[in-house]
């Protein structure tokens, strides 16, 4: 099935910009004078972790994992592309888009139980809990939106419209 971009913007590069000022500040403020790790997921949460960090000031460090959902949605893998410990630091998930919440779910129960953080929290770019299976916490959102297949700003379809820089959604063509 092929598809083509909706005539609509969910959300413009102006709003983007604006909403991910304001989550940096309320991230500062709730870290402030502590290390932060952004561990980002890869590859979707690219912009929403560069533009995020560039507005956190004070000791943020970066680790990047890379997760693989297997076909039946019920299991994932994780590959740390980093080598940062994580035990006993503040660690806060970059995460493009939660929807069912399954494959965070087993990142969380993974990074508390074998990295040992100090802290674990999630900063999620956009959330869909139309599409949630299994709730999990979102600390820090960025827009919530329908149960429509959106891309832009990272977000892609068979990694196409990444590059753009509004949040749209495909359609069946």
């Amino acid at each position: 099935m092929t598809m083509k971009l909706a005539h609509g913007i969910l959300f413009t590069e102006q709003q983007i910009q604006q909403r991910v000022s304001e989550l940096a500040r309320q991230i500062q403020r709730d870290y402030e004078g502590k290390t932060l790790v952004l561990c980002a997921i890869l590859k979707g949460s690219i912009p929403f972790l560069a533009d995020l960090m560039r507005h956190i000031q004070g000791d943020v460090r970066l680790a990047l994992i890379e997760m693989k959902s297997q076909v039946d949605g019920q299991h994932a893998s994780i590959l740390f592309t980093s080598s940062l410990d994580l035990a006993d630091r503040h660690v806060l998930i970059i995460e493009d888009i939660v929807d069912t919440g399954i494959t965070l779910d087993y990142l969380l129960k993974h990074l508390d139980a074998e990295r040992a953080p100090a802290s674990l929290r999630v900063a999620a770019f956009l959330d869909k809990p139309e599409a949630r299976r299994i709730e999990v916490p979102v600390h820090y959102r960025g827009f919530t939106v329908p149960d429509k297949f959106v891309v832009g700003y990272g977000l892609d379809y068979q990694e196409r419209f990444r590059n753009l820089p509004f949040i749209t959604w495909v359609e069946p063509e």
